[in-house]
């Protein structure tokens, strides 16, 4: 039965009493509502999460200013880099005159044998993602040039966290730009994250 305090003016339902069409509606939307804030919530949660391991990675313009050249001591560049799973190899070149060849072992890459290649590369601006632990050996595919010191050894270090390079000078602008647009993104993102968080409290607190 439904209780009328006349005294008190107030209605008190019985937990037993059908809800109204009406009111069976709103509870509806309302949780309908809350639903689609806590979809939104954990789907903004994941890309942040996405977006922060791309921010971990870094890119590495092989060569630094220079590029991938002849004129590039790719031993002291290379020796100034600290290299990290999930970092990116950027090799940037005028296509036509060099390429990029990775090759299978130290001796392929001490006697420069081309023949034993494992990937070949000639766009002039080649990505090569640094996938797991170890020594990657890379050289120029262009008759000699491999020879004349066009050749690099990568050493990757186990882990996942932001690479750093030794020596500001030989770390690329390009890298450095890219790598804050993502911190922007993710900023934005976290902030995003904050505003639903407060606004899915916001009915709990009213």
């Amino acid at each position: 039965s439904n209780c009328h305090n006349p005294e008190f003016g107030f209605y008190i339902r019985s937990p037993y009493e059908k809800l109204n069409a009406q009111e069976l509606g709103d509870q509806q939307k309302a949780l309908l509502t809350m639903e689609n804030y806590r979809a939104t919530f954990f789907m903004l949660l994941s890309l942040v999460c996405f977006v922060g391991e791309q921010a971990s990675a870094a890119q590495h313009a092989v060569g630094g200013s220079q590029g991938w050249d002849e004129s590039t001591d790719f031993s002291s560049w290379a020796s100034a880099q600290k290299f990290k799973v999930g970092d990116q190899l950027v090799f940037k070149y005028s296509s036509g005159l060099h390429s990029v060849v990775e090759l299978g072992s130290e001796s392929a890459y001490k006697s420069c044998d081309l023949g034993s290649s494992l990937d070949s590369m000639s766009t002039g601006n080649d990505v090569v993602k640094l996938g797991k632990p170890g020594t990657r050996f890379f050289a120029c595919g262009t008759a000699g040039h491999c020879g004349q010191g066009m050749k690099v050894k990568i050493t990757v270090d186990s882990g996942s966290a932001a690479s750093t390079p030794a020596s500001p000078s030989t770390s690329s602008s390009s890298s450095s730009s890219s790598s804050d647009a993502v911190h922007s993104v993710v900023g934005s993102i976290v902030l995003l994250v904050g505003v639903l968080s407060l606004s899915l409290l916001m009915p709990q607190l009213v």
